[in-house]
């Protein structure tokens, strides 16, 4: 019986170790300051959790998540595309930022400019949001 408990134990421990080392795959960006998973069924029921680190664990008790961002200080734009396989479709300039959509490789997806736009980065000086597949609830 204690054999039988022990290997249990073992088998269970594996388990959850080899969980934890594929849940950073699970993510859409890595190394921001922040990450908010955005969950419902459209824009208009979404709500943001938003967790300062933790982010993968954080994403297995979540349900209907239909987005993800995160921030990046020190933004490096050209690069960051170049990680994720991104093309820029549109740009947006206001008065204080810059927006880019863009289509990547990531797995949400909204149409916008009539094309698939998974990809928001929103850009503040040095400082910028991104999120997949837009920034809901601004920035």
């Amino acid at each position: 019986m204690r054999v039988a408990k022990f290997f249990g134990v073992i088998f269970s421990a594996f388990i959850i170790l080899a969980a934890v080392a594929a849940l950073p795959d699970r993510l859409c960006f890595e190394g921001g300051e922040s990450y908010t998973f955005f969950c419902g069924t459209s824009s208009a029921d979404c709500r943001e959790v938003t967790v300062g680190s933790g982010a993968a664990l954080a994403r297995l008790t979540l349900s209907e998540v239909c987005g993800e961002s995160t921030v990046y200080k020190n933004f490096d734009l050209r690069g960051f595309l170049k990680k994720v396989n991104g093309r820029i479709v549109a740009t947006e300039e206001l008065s204080d930022s810059v927006n880019y959509y863009c289509t990547a490789d990531l797995p949400y997806s909204v149409n916008l400019y009539g094309e698939k736009i998974n990809l928001h980065i929103s850009v503040r000086g040095e400082t910028a949001k991104v999120a997949s597949p837009i920034i809901f609830g601004g920035y």
